[in-house]
């Protein structure tokens, strides 16, 4: 786990190594234990490490093959080095280190361009071809792992957040229309290739990109799970599912343990978290240890469920550790979660997990995480109204669920040099619940929020907040052979019991009832959803500030009505709608947009 940078000119230029240092030092916080530079003339990479897999100095990036002639740098992890480095090693390869990295530059050139069809992992890589020129670009197929680009002519930059880019200079920084729709419309989920400025994109999930030496590029995506029942699966029972299910889920918690140092766990106190350090245990896995966080009650709102995380770090035995933080600490820490945003994140629980890889960080370096699983198996209340109508209902439902607000409710509040016609926002949804590979409309709605919504939520929250800590985050519910199998599941499996329906009859083999037949709980930050205090003046500093007024995102008129009642209008998923437009501003002007 690590940070990235580089560039690549195309106009005769060399690589502008100022630049590229310029970015490393933006990304120190994600790669604490090391840094790198390498160049060749027209390519300059950069590098932050953060050391979990071959801790010496052989694992150390930009790493340099000079017998294959190729160069790279890479953020993440390959679970499945080991057997990769085996079955390389009887081809005839020769390692001078132990580190995954290394085993990706080795696939790469016996496999060429299908080498990311042999990962199991989290990862981008860019790897420079020293005899050809070539650049390749690969991000893992679930988005976990960020890849920012900026473009102009004769010149490509990259690195692992938007700020780092910022960092280097010279981009344009004007607001994309459409991204700033999504942000507004879509619970501040932006589609990749698109962020908020105008000179920033980033490779979307399960993509390979390839940039020769004249500056012409080629992209093609290399996984897309089909949402369908297999003839194969046909004769399955209930019970043959849920221990298919399991047993896929197992080998994906077993997977992330591979580490040169301790792996913990985040534990919240619900069915995800709780069934891996379940699993885990299983594995005989002893004094595990475990990390819950939990927030003063603010406006009558509860702001823990420690006595759910209890619960489970007594029946397992782990070395659980409770972490309290006042209103005070959490105002404090606001500035610090916006400034490790790569994106504005309106979700309320990005401070919490900033907070908690803070204090988690102190302790160890490696945790798994649960996000992902109510995504891949239908836990959000939005997907039960969606069984048994059609693909255009099934939007419509979508949007009035989840979407913050409609078309109409844009137009009073994007400032007039934003005001687009029509609603991006619901054709993209609209185009991509209508694609083949979907049998029905929950598959539909289940494949657009893993393929788009997970990435550029709560998977973007969990490394944006653990990486600026130097924590490595790994999600076991997002192993690429769990989500396929997932996603050939029949929906009723997933939709039963109140949602996640075959996770909670697994976790009914594990983990204790009371921490299943609960309702279902988010990660409760009060401050947020409940406007008061220092927060509220930081919005309304922000929101009132000559830079936003300069900008003119929002009309005065819909921001003044916000603010004469900050608590008094909220989203469909219980956000707070004031909070959405004052982290926006925050985020720019951190930034120094």
């Amino acid at each position: 786990m690590c940070g990235l940078s580089g560039e690549i000119r195309f106009d005769g230029s060399l690589a502008d190594t100022t630049a590229v240092a310029r970015m490393v030092e933006a990304l120190v916080p994600r790669g604490p234990d090391g840094q790198g530079q390498w160049s060749a003339g027209r390519v300059a990479f950069g590098h932050r490490r953060l050391s979990v897999i071959d801790l010496s100095p052989s694992g150390s990036q930009p790493m340099v093959d000079s017998e294959l002639g190729l160069e790279a740098v890479f953020n993440g992890c390959i679970y499945d080095y080991k057997e990769l480095r085996a079955e390389l090693e009887g081809h005839g390869y020769r390692f001078f280190s132990t580190s995954d990295t290394e085993v990706l530059l080795k696939g790469y050139h016996h496999w060429g361009l299908d080498f990311v069809d042999h990962l199991h992992g989290m990862f981008v890589v860019v790897i420079h071809e020293r005899d050809t020129g070539r650049v390749v670009m690969a991000r893992d197929r679930l988005g976990i792992k960020p890849l920012y680009l900026a473009e102009t002519p004769g010149r490509l930059r990259f690195a692992s957040s938007l700020p780092a880019l910022l960092r280097a200079g010279d981009v344009d920084t004007s607001i994309d229309p459409v991204a700033l729709h999504h942000y507004l419309t879509w619970h501040a989920v932006v589609p990749a290739p698109r962020t908020l400025l105008n000179g920033v994109r980033k490779l979307p999930p399960a993509t390979v990109r390839v940039i020769e030496a004249d500056g012409t590029s080629r992209e093609h995506r290399y996984w897309e799970p089909t949402y369908e029942r297999r003839p194969e699966h046909s004769g399955w029972s209930n019970r043959d599912w849920e221990d298919a299910i399991e047993e896929a889920l197992r080998v994906a918690v077993r997977r992330r343990l591979v580490s040169d140092i301790p792996v913990g766990v985040l534990l919240s106190g619900g069915l995800d978290s709780s069934l891996i350090v379940g699993l885990l245990a299983q594995e005989g896995q002893t004094g595990l240890a475990t990390y819950s966080i939990g927030f003063e009650t603010v406006g009558g709102h509860a702001g823990d469920e420690f006595r759910y995380s209890d619960v489970i770090a007594e029946r397992f035995g782990t070395n659980h550790h409770r972490i309290r933080v006042s209103s005070d600490e959490l105002a404090a820490a606001l500035g610090h979660a916006i400034g490790a945003m790569a994106e504005p994140m309106v979700s309320h629980d990005v401070v919490a997990f900033d907070l908690l890889s803070e204090r988690v960080s102190q302790s160890i370096r490696v945790v798994q995480s649960g996000q992902g699983a109510d995504e891949v198996f239908a836990g959000y209340h939005w997907y039960p109204p969606l069984a048994d109508v059609d693909r255009e209902e099934a939007v419509e439902r979508y949007a009035k669920a989840f979407f913050d607000r409609g078309a109409e409710d844009m137009r009073a509040l994007v400032g007039e040099r934003y005001a687009l016609d029509g609603d991006p926002s619901l054709e993209f949804v609209r185009d991509h619940m209508s694609r083949p590979g979907a049998q029905t409309a929950v598959d539909a709605a289940l494949r657009l929020d893993s393929e788009v919504m997970l990435v550029d939520d709560p998977v973007k929250r969990v490394d944006n907040m653990s990486m600026a800590w130097g924590l490595e985050a790994r999600v076991p519910f997002l192993d690429h052979d769990l989500v396929e199998l997932a996603a050939q599941c029949p929906p009723e499996l997933k939709l039963a019991d109140g949602g996640k329906g075959v996770l909670k009859a697994i976790g009914r083999r594990i983990i204790p009832p009371e921490v299943i037949d609960r309702p279902k709980g988010y990660f409760p930050v009060p401050a947020i959803t409940h406007l008061e205090g220092k927060v509220l003046g930081l919005v309304k500093d922000a929101l009132s500030s000559e830079a936003a007024r300069e900008r003119a995102l929002f009309r005065p008129e819909y921001v003044s009505r916000l603010l004469e009642d900050p608590n008094g209008e909220l989203t469909p998923l219980r956000g707070n709608k004031l909070w959405q437009l004052g982290l926006l501003e925050l985020w720019l002007q951190n930034h120094g947009v």
